[in-house]
């Protein structure tokens, strides 16, 4: 097997950053031959607050959210072609789609997130230029895990063609144009914490504030106290979530003021700021009776958050050492985030794996979104 060069990929871009839509980048890119550009982006466990980053919600009253990275990732490889094709492949879910060079792509067929991905590429960055490249992904998980699959698939995407074409992004900027191109340009469903999480890694407490406006803030916290915690969870795939159903119907309840649902909402958000200073503090037992109270005020925000499915496996956990979780994600199944004592976790995992869950330990990390470069 003949292994790759390494590239620094320094020699490609900078992350100084700029502002989103006011500057276009070099005119004179020269395709480096015979270079491929690797990406990855991290998926994240939504641990707190998860739903008050969802506009209308914090456009009017602020959202705030716990997220940590773990050690599973989207992947992107981007490589220069000598026809004039553009190729894209997920070979994760089986799906090629060629087409020929054009300024604009149409979004509703192929693989809509690398086409969109694309489209703003060549807009806002590449003064109208085209390139014939490919563009393959890989993703650690199922869309609609609950881990902010796609929008890690958009960030490490975004990050790819940073890399090849020597854009000047910065964090903020990655994350934010991933927002755009999921939520404007292909109108999916969805709230702001998932490409944020991408694009920084690490645990993080994010607000998402009126005006557009987020911050990032690293929670530094112990490392014997993250050790515990890392070492107290479980994750735990139940199926296929109703993530867009959920998120429509949370949406709608801000809309029209649902007492109960914007009741769930406020104790969402002050539940983020508690497991902060939980976690601060190293007080672990406090950490599960907040993931408790905080699973209860999720279902107060649409009553497809929890179905028998979940409560089953829920049930089945507790029955083997849990004594706190959650679903990480919209809900309506996907991948629940469990608690027990660390001395229990193995017998946790294999009366999950038993049942036929897929449940497994879990690893925080601390980088965010990132690329390479290699020659053969």
């Amino acid at each position: 097997m003949n292994y790759p060069t390494f590239v620094p990929v320094e020699a490609f871009g900078t992350r100084a950053a700029i502002s989103i839509g006011t500057q276009s980048t070099d005119a004179s890119f020269a395709r480096p031959t015979g270079v491929s550009i690797r990406s990855r982006a991290p998926l994240r466990l939504g641990i707190a607050g998860g739903g008050t980053d969802l506009s209308p919600y914090c456009d009017i009253h602020g959202g705030m959210i716990l997220n940590a990275t773990i050690g599973r990732y989207a992947y992107a490889h981007l490589s220069f072609r000598d026809d004039n094709r553009l190729c894209f492949s997920a070979h994760d879910v089986k799906q090629e789609d060629v087409v020929p060079l054009a300024a604009e792509l149409p979004l509703n067929c192929g693989l809509p997130l690398h086409r969109a991905v694309h489209n703003r590429m060549v807009r806002d960055f590449l003064r109208g230029r085209l390139y014939a490249i490919s563009v393959t992904s890989m993703v650690d998980a199922p869309m609609g895990s609950g881990l902010g699959a796609s929008s890690a698939l958009v960030v490490a995407l975004i990050e790819a063609y940073r890399a090849a074409f020597g854009l000047p992004l910065g964090r903020y900027d990655v994350a934010q144009l991933a927002v755009e191109i999921e939520r404007i340009d292909l109108g999916l469903a969805g709230g702001r914490q998932d490409q944020y999480a991408a694009a920084f890694g690490g645990l993080n407490f994010m607000e998402f504030l009126p005006g557009n406006r987020v911050i990032v803030n690293p929670l530094r916290v112990s490392p014997p106290y993250l050790h515990e915690f890392e070492a107290s969870l479980v994750v735990c795939f139940t199926g296929q979530s109703r993530a867009s159903a959920i998120i429509q119907e949370q949406v709608k309840a801000v809309t029209q003021s649902n007492k109960e649902a914007l009741e769930g909402m406020n104790q969402l958000k002050s539940q983020a700021i508690e497991m902060k200073q939980a976690l601060l503090r190293g007080d672990i037992q406090q950490v599960s009776e907040i993931l408790n109270r905080s699973w209860q005020a999720k279902q107060r925000t649409s009553g497809q958050v929890s179905n028998s499915v979940v409560e089953q496996v829920f049930e089945l956990a507790r029955k083997n050492g849990a004594v706190a979780g959650k679903i990480s994600g919209a809900g309506g199944g996907g991948f629940l985030m469990l608690m027990t004592d660390p001395e229990q976790r193995y017998r946790l995992i294999t009366a999950l794996n038993e049942n036929g869950s897929y449940a497994s330990s879990v690893q925080f990390t601390e980088g965010g979104a990132e690329a390479w470069a290699t020659s053969r």
